[in-house]
């Protein structure tokens, strides 16, 4: 069969439709390249009723209905198993032309699903692998599955350079998350308190040991005494909350730092804040960092291993903070950048470059060259 002479069908596998980067990014693929002449057909081991993102409706759905907890060894293997022979009957029967399987586990199965078919597979990562905590047996079929991809896309250079120096025979390519702007308001709408004069401090992210939150809150307790018109919001929700506020009460700051939960408006509280802060100790690519330098505010972020340094430009729109996970150092840099307003502002004004840098146009476009390469 040849390619130029059918229809593109682009099969996109991943795990759930429910909140998260990749998920975002599945959604916002189907729908570009549905709309471009593709058939599109998304297949989730979840149910509708776990999705965050709505799919465009000329995209087809199929539920894999094989989610849930794969229990001991020999469960977790007959459970990979239905999931492989699930999606290879699928495949069988909707014949697509090119497999994508969305972060690692999904592009794993993926590409032993399609072994023997004519269709081209791409494996995903979409955290920075040190970060992951992958079960072994992962790891391993990881390594033997990559090299038999005809492409594994990551989001930053250093994902890049790790998986080559450990999954070695991987084609690599990098291929960046494109800003979704402007950015949409879903619910739920948690509407920013007036600011009656005071400055806003704002970080954005699942609260998650890997975010660095508790990193931030001592930054800010070191520096919160020389400015006492400043306050700090951390907008997400996560298995942390509890230790974080309790955190915040132990530094005697409940006044000062507030957790108001997960914002679908999160445009609105970007607009209504003074400087962003990235605390993050691993990092794939932050979409977070992105839209609020979309939304011209100027990022203070840790250098992690990858991520913050393909988009912050350091001295010109934001500044990259050495080393990772260092209080002091955080500290020390937000204090320099909440003294200094003309700073802020000229960071903040060549920020927003980060619209076309990272746009949808010049990210789809990666993407098309991927797909239509032989």
């Amino acid at each position: 069969m040849s390619y130029s002479r059918v229809q593109p069908h682009l099969m996109i596998v991943i795990h759930s439709l429910a909140g998260g980067g990749a998920e975002r990014v599945a959604a916002d693929l189907s729908a570009y390249w549905v709309l471009r002449g593709y058939r599109l057909t998304v297949v989730t081991q979840e149910a509708e009723d776990t999705d965050v993102y709505t799919l465009h409706p000329n995209v087809r759905r199929f539920v894999l209905g094989t989610a849930g907890q794969s229990g001991g060894p020999v469960t977790a293997a007959w459970s990979n198993l239905r999931r492989i022979w699930r999606l290879r009957r699928l495949m069988r029967r909707e014949h697509p032309t090119i497999v994508l399987g969305m972060m690692t586990t999904s592009s794993v199965l993926a590409i032993i699903a399609a072994r023997g078919l004519n269709c081209r597979v791409l494996a995903t990562e979409h955290t920075h692998p040190p970060a992951q905590k992958l079960p072994q047996v992962w790891q391993r079929l990881r390594r033997w599955a990559y090299p038999k991809a005809t492409a594994v896309v990551t989001l930053t250079s250093g994902t890049s350079s790790w998986l080559e120096r450990h999954v070695p025979g991987s084609r690599l390519t990098v291929i960046p998350n494109a800003v979704s702007w402007p950015l949409q308001r879903v619910d739920p709408i948690i509407e920013p308190p007036p600011r009656q004069g005071r400055y806003r401090l704002l970080a954005v992210g699942r609260l998650h040991e890997l975010k660095g939150f508790d990193v931030l809150l001592r930054a800010f307790h070191e520096i919160s005494g020389h400015f006492s018109d400043w306050d700090l919001v951390i907008l997400g929700e996560g298995s942390l909350r509890d230790e974080l506020q309790q955190q915040i009460d132990e530094l005697g700051l409940s006044g000062r730092i507030s957790m108001p939960g997960r914002a679908g408006n999160v445009a609105d509280w970007y607009l209504q804040s003074d400087l962003y802060v990235l605390s993050s100790r691993f990092e794939g690519l932050s979409n977070t960092l992105i839209e609020a330098m979309a939304s011209g505010l100027a990022p203070v972020s840790f250098d992690c291993e990858t991520g913050p340094r393909e988009i912050i430009r350091h001295g010109i729109d934001g500044v990259l903070v050495s080393p990772a996970g260092d209080s002091e150092a955080l500290a020390a840099h937000l204090s320099d950048m909440m003294a200094h307003p003309e700073q802020r502002e000229a960071y903040a004004r060549r920020a927003v470059d980060v619209r076309d840098r990272f746009s949808a146009t010049r990210v789809m476009a990666m993407w098309g060259q991927l797909f239509e390469r032989r």
